[in-house]
């Protein structure tokens, strides 16, 4: 599905699968021929489900694991309007946010509360503390 080169494809080329996964399912690393949609988990938080809401609703994708943690993102990936939903897998009520705006800033709590302006700090912060 990766094109004939084998190549992955850039995110936003990659097709939605629909089929149905649950959380033990989702793979650890990142997918690089599709993406799986927020609605195709089955154990999916109404929160995850509604967080693109206030951007225009865009299709929420699955990203990775980081630690025990589930990324997923709501719109495109560089200097955009998205928002990035970590979920943790052994507690679907724990969830931190990650907000990116057109202008290169972004703002989210990491899971000891310390805010952050820069998705890599969130991301370190979740990793360290899953």
């Amino acid at each position: 599905m990766s094109g004939g080169s084998g190549a992955p494809l850039p995110a936003h080329k990659r097709p939605y699968d629909d089929t149905p996964v649950h959380t033990e399912d989702l793979p650890p690393l990142p997918i690089r021929d599709r993406n799986i949609p927020a609605e195709a988990w089955i154990e999916a938080p109404d929160e995850l489900l509604r967080s693109g809401d206030d951007i225009g609703s865009p299709r929420i994708a699955y990203k990775r694991r980081i630690g025990s943690w589930l990324l997923w993102r709501a719109g495109p990936a560089r200097k955009a309007n998205a928002r990035y939903v970590a979920i943790h897998s052994e507690d679907l009520h724990r969830i931190l946010t990650f907000r990116l705006f057109e202008d290169g800033a972004g703002a989210g709590d990491g899971p000891t509360g310390t805010p952050h302006e820069r998705f890599r700090a969130w991301k370190h912060d979740l990793l360290q503390n899953d």
